[in-house]
């Protein structure tokens, strides 16, 4: 199965300009996986430097991104304050899920091919056993090597933060009618859902930020595991974007219930993107070791909450595409 497009003497054309390395990967580093899509690059540059500012330890990003994205996503570095970090950057070959997605119009960003790239996290030239996943729209306070230090417990190939983890944030949650069971993510009324096992009423998690162990995960074939449900979805439909998680979360949910190690929930508080005016308390986001603003409220749009928290690490796009969406105009 081919997720990067590798150069070939037969088709010269279909060579990427990529992998790009700034050094090679070490035994030592943090590696951090990233996705870079082009209309929410500024979005990714954000979250590495977030990273990359906030900790001693040496970090390695692999940035996933589209063919047409390479050039962009390697201006943006290079020719910014982050020409210091080490990296790689990834093409990934959204034909990998052909005939395991069907297009959906309620939120067509949630089909996005960068979204299932945390599905195939072992296919990717990727040379660490261990690494770290991110979206896009998250900025880390803490440092990220007390996350990449998680001990996973025996035979899980993840750690993931669970929905009911952090009662500080329930209140917010309720408010802005967030889900955090299986039953706002899966179609109970399906035989195929029912015949699980899983208790509806059981909480859920927010794939967005990981740690996966890779030897475990291919022992378990988990990326098989993953596609054998997106093409159940296909075929009967048990679950769809118009559900709170989109197409990317219910697989991940099924696959992994009751089989992940739970992260400190402030490695993980979440939400920030669901409403445009709920807001956390101040004190406590200031004592959060990673935001994550799921949802639709992006903060390079607006409205948005939270916005101060995430512009102190934008770093404005050298090439003029990116551009923050603000009351008084595109900035």
């Amino acid at each position: 199965m081919a997720l990067l497009r590798k150069k070939t003497r037969k088709d010269p054309e279909r060579a990427p300009k990529v992998p790009v390395e700034k050094a090679a990967e070490g035994g030592d580093d943090i590696p951090v996986v990233i996705c870079a899509a082009e209309e929410r690059m500024g979005g990714a540059m954000a979250t590495i430097n977030s990273i990359y500012s906030n900790t001693d330890a040496s970090v390695f990003f692999y940035i996933v991104t589209l063919r047409d994205a390479i050039k962009l996503t390697r201006q943006y570095i290079e020719k910014t304050k982050l020409k210091g970090i080490k990296y790689k950057i990834l093409e990934f070959n959204p034909m990998v899920l052909k005939g395991k997605v069907k297009p959906d119009s309620s939120r067509p960003d949630l089909l996005h091919p960068l979204n299932f790239v945390r599905f195939y996290l072992p296919l990717l030239d990727i040379s660490h056993q261990r690494v770290i996943y991110l979206d896009d729209d998250v900025i880390v306070q803490g440092d990220i090597k007390d996350l990449y230090h998680t001990k996973l417990e025996k035979g899980h190939a993840a750690a993931f933060a669970t929905d009911c983890d952090l009662p500080s944030t329930h209140e917010m949650v309720r408010s802005v009618g967030m889900q955090t069971t299986y039953m706002g993510f899966l179609d109970y009324r399906k035989q195929e859902v029912r015949d699980l096992g899983i208790n509806p009423s059981d909480c859920s998690f927010n794939p967005g930020v990981f740690v996966a162990d890779i030897g475990e995960w291919k022992k378990q074939k988990i990326t098989k595991q993953l596609e054998n449900w997106m093409q159940e979805n296909l075929k009967k439909n048990i679950y769809s974007s118009a559900m709170a998680g989109g197409v990317a979360t219910p697989p991940m949910l099924i696959v992994f219930h009751d089989k992940y190690t739970i992260i400190d929930p402030l490695w993980h508080v979440r939400h920030l993107g669901w409403s445009p005016d709920a807001r956390y308390p101040e004190t406590f986001l200031q004592g959060a070791h990673l935001l994550h603003w799921n949802g639709r409220f992006k903060p390079w749009d607006y409205p948005c909450v939270h916005l101060d928290l995430w512009e102190k690490w934008f770093i404005p796009d050298p090439t003029g595409k990116f551009l923050l969406v603000r009351p008084e105009g595109k900035i």
